[in-house]
């Protein structure tokens, strides 16, 4: 099997990938991002190229449709509102995961031709107030640090980062540095306690929203024991003084953090020269994220520690091509290569390059803006691509019933169902990763290819030629002429040198005679170009700024919510959700609760809880813990309604943005938290997919099927009648069990004497080996011996996983360590849990020191 190099469709560390038709897939040890790591979700990719599930066709109001009378369709209606309404009143809202080429035409389609900037995306939600920061203190969106600095640093410093679950192989690489430099320190700031703070020296339990605090008392503790650069600071910045002034009117008591943490925080941080400040969503996704970047911009520029190797602040971006998306224009307050729309010679230079009729004069509608403007009435045509709204952004019950108020709407997408796609008129089949071509740009400004290794399914087509093609049936054809996604590249770099006299960052002309087809991963402005390293910023003076920083007023309520994500899931699981193995880590929605609030509210491990608020509802799963501080409560946000009806939980977080930047502040909210008491539960095995229709009800992939975990308030009247409605084996053999003393029934349904469902109910949570049914699905075991619920002697169940990678279960690891296995290293080398991309460590850890008792004191 012949191997393409390609890279991973996942977070923004941009992977190199050896990929094969057959499903083969490893690290490419060539890519400069990776050298051959992957994490779980990037080592499980062959496993999600399958065609289930997969849109193959265009579908119009429910039925198949042919391409050209859709396309013609979704020209006439986006052209009849234009000439209505004029061009603010259509909008695409597209992703992080399209290539740079298909974000290219979709950006010009609509700043150029239809002259609007309504062209919002994702990336609004993971990384707008890193541009914010980065432009207000540089003048441009520039990301000064490489993957290198990470391994030159004395400390670095992680913010809001669980970099061990969100970029895992930068985790790795920071892990492999200390190893060979135990003297490097790493700093761990976050309000829980994740499987990151597992190789910290140091984790600084922060208040939420203190970061601000937490910098600016660094700042003036900067400046009170002379570590700025003066020097420096004379020469290259701007703003000092007003900024150390504001620091020094902040109450550090904000940050939650005693004087001891903090005074040991900053004579470490002020008192080493190679220190990196690593930051994610939860900077970012806040009502003051831009301030929280500038902020740590401000530490940085007072002390000179920028443009230096091993030195200087790093925003790490979640979504795989968000800085492809900054470089094309794909916000809507952006033009195309880092230009901006409210500068007139930067519209006419993209105008006049384009020859297009008109140009975008304003600024587009944000991403939260622009649903609200859904819900108004004002958006008559939005074509959304390659992205989820219905469940990623806040107020998610709303956003949906926005959706629905759009007399017309296009999804473009590789998934027949999704919560977004279900309330399209038009689906469009969008060809997805390993069937395209194209270039992302990671992190550290390394652009990278995307290469097809498969054919493209059905009637599916690259995104860029869908909206090529609606772009043609507009009038606008001989402007979106390209015959491949190298054409669309080409013009692209050619549109950066036309605009290079305006002195802007974005330089490509390290690609200008590039070889489209063997482009090897190459950073813009050139492979090891070091930017501020001579002191230059991209302010008309020259100059960078310092900004006064005010912290905000702190929330205070009883729960505050805290959103993340899971290590073995992507976003809302549509790529993910088809692999078992990821599923088998946490199958289900859950809420990581303190003890003591757990105490509070009469909750225990395993029981189901209702967060809500003014916005909306979760019903989710208990985790007992103290990684989780008192009152701040932990829910990732990957479910959708098709995983579980009351899964979905941004649907309680208010659309509050930054002010500056446009983006939700999807880290968290105030919520109340009150027990589900539910009358039943539920655990079934089926070998086709179910409806997640109770009012608790998760579903996932297993490697015989489906399986769904649930509750209700409701008694059904007849569980045999609600197991066959539920799998939908009509026809099929009933074997029903019932225990009136314990209150449980047991229902096995087999057809041809295969066993294809398996269900189990009762007024308790279910206790039974969830493996062992599992794995009885598809088999022709007796049904009534299936019922049992435990493993046979000769079929032992490996327990819940805790290695995905490897697919490794508890039990197997704690049978390993009752045989001798005591230390982490022995796990990996009797199970090989953790000797891939060495996320599942910490658990590794816990799971020994739990099963190791203490000798009693003689």
């Amino acid at each position: 099997m012949t191997l393409t190099k390609t890279t991973c469709p996942y977070c923004g560390v941009g992977c190199g990938v050896l990929a094969g038709a057959d499903g083969t897939l490893k690290g490419d040890p060539d890519h400069p991002a990776n050298f051959g790591r992957l994490c779980s979700k990037g080592t499980a990719l062959g496993e999600t190229i399958d065609l289930d599930g997969r849109l193959l066709h265009p579908v119009v109001d429910g039925k198949r449709a042919d391409w050209d009378s859709t396309l013609s369709l979704v020209a006439d209606k986006f052209s009849a509102a234009i000439a209505e309404h004029g061009p603010d009143s259509v909008a695409f809202y597209v992703s992080g995961q399209l290539l740079t080429e298909d974000y290219y035409v979709a950006n010009k389609l609509m700043k150029g031709y239809f002259g609007s900037a309504n062209i919002d995306t994702n990336s609004r939600l993971c990384m707008a107030s890193s541009v914010v920061g980065h432009k207000r203190a540089f003048g441009t969106d520039t990301v000064p640090g490489t993957y290198q600095d990470l391994e030159q640093a004395d400390v670095i410093v992680l913010v809001g980062s669980n970099l061990a679950w969100c970029h895992p192989v930068l985790h790795q690489r920071i892990a492999a540095a200390k190893e060979a430099r135990p003297d490097m320190r790493v700093i761990n700031i976050d309000p829980r306690k994740t499987a990151t703070s597992d190789l910290a020296d140091t984790h600084l339990r922060i208040a939420p929203d203190g970061d601000v605090a937490l910098f600016n008392g660094l700042l003036s503790h900067i400046a009170a024991t002379d570590a700025v650069d003066q020097d420096y600071v004379d020469a290259h910045v701007n703003g000092f003084d007003a900024a150390i002034a504001a620091a020094r009117d902040t109450n550090v008591a904000d940050t939650g953090l005693t004087d001891i943490e903090l005074q040991d925080f900053y004579a470490l941080w002020a008192g080493t020269e190679k220190v990196m400040t690593l930051y994610s969503q939860g900077v970012n996704q806040s009502a003051s994220g831009s301030d929280k970047v500038n902020a740590i911009l401000n530490c940085h520029l007072a002390t000179g520690r920028i443009g230096k190797v091993g030195a200087g602040p790093f925003s790490l971006t979640g979504q795989p091509n968000a800085m492809g998306g900054r470089e094309v224009g794909g916000l809507a307050n952006m033009l195309a290569n880092h230009l901006e729309i409210e500068n007139a010679d930067h519209r006419d230079a993209v105008q006049s390059f384009w020859e297009s009729p008109t140009i975008c004069t304003q600024a587009g509608l944000k991403a939260v803006d622009l649903f609200d403007a859904c819900a108004s009435g004002k958006i008559k045509a939005l074509w959304v691509m390659s992205t989820n709204p219905a469940v990623s952004m806040p107020n998610a019950d709303a956003v949906a019933d926005a959706i629905k108020a759009v007399p017309f709407v296009v999804v473009s997408d590789i998934m027949e169902r999704t919560d977004t796609g279900d309330l399209a008129d038009v689906l469009l089949p969008a060809a997805g990763w390993g069937e395209k071509d194209g270039t992302v740009t990671n992190s550290e400004r390394r652009i990278s290819r995307q290469r097809s290794f498969l054919p493209m399914p059905g009637e599916t087509r690259a995104d860029w030629k869908i909206i090529c093609d609606v772009a043609a049936k507009m009038g606008f054809g001989d402007a979106f002429a390209f015959e491949t996604p190298a054409d669309v590249f080409a013009e692209y770099v050619a549109l950066s040198a036309d605009v290079s006299g305006f002195d802007r960052d974005l330089d490509l002309s390290v690609f200008a005679d590039a070889d489209y087809a063997n482009l090897i991963p190459t950073q813009w402005p050139a492979n090891d170009r070091r930017f501020f390293a001579d002191g230059k910023f991209y302010h008309a003076d020259g100059k960078a700024k310092m900004l006064p920083i005010t912290a905000p007023t702190l929330s205070k309520t009883d729960f505050r919510l805290n959103t993340g994500r899971n290590r073995d899931q992507w976003h809302t699981m549509t790529r993910t959700g088809k692999t078992a193995r990821l599923g088998a880590h946490l199958a289900e929605p859950y809420l990581e609760l303190h003890p003591e609030d757990a105490n509070a509210k009469d909750v225990t491990d395993g029981d189901l809880v209702t967060v809500s608020n003014d916005f909306g509802q979760a019903v989710l799963r208990v985790l007992v813990t103290d990684r989780v501080a008192v009152g701040q409560p932990f829910a990732p946000m990957h479910w959708t309604k098709q995983r579980s009806r009351n899964g979905t939980v941004n649907a309680t977080l208010a659309p509050v943005t930054d002010p500056f930047s446009g983006q939700p502040a999807l880290k968290g909210g105030d919520v109340a938290v009150a027990k589900f008491d539910a009358a039943w539960f539920g655990f079934v095995a089926c070998a086709n997919a179910m409806e997640p229709t109770a009012d608790y009800a998760a579903l996932a992939r297993t490697q015989t099927g489906w399986q769904m975990e649930m509750a209700g308030q409701t008694l059904p009247d007849d569980w045999a009648e609600f197991t066959i409605m539920l799998t939908g084996l009509a026809d099929a053999d009933v074997a029903l069990v019932t225990d009136p003393a314990s209150g449980t029934t047991r229902i096995a349904i087999s057809q041809d004497g295969v066993v294809h469902a398996l269900g189990f109910f009762g007024k308790s949570p279910i206790a039974l080996s969830r493996n062992t049914a599992i794995n009885a699905i598809g088999t022709t075991d007796a049904p009534l011996s299936a019922l049992s619920g435990r493993p046979a002697a000769d079929r032992p169940d490996p327990g819940v996983t805790v290695c995905a990678c490897l697919n490794v279960g508890r039990n197997t690891l704690l049978n390993a360590i009752a045989g001798g296995a005591a230390t982490v290293p022995a796990l990996g080398d009797c199970t090989g849990a953790g000797t891939n991309c060495g996320s599942c460590k910490p658990e590794l850890a816990a799971l020994i020191a739990s099963a190791t008792i203490p000798m009693a004191a003689e």
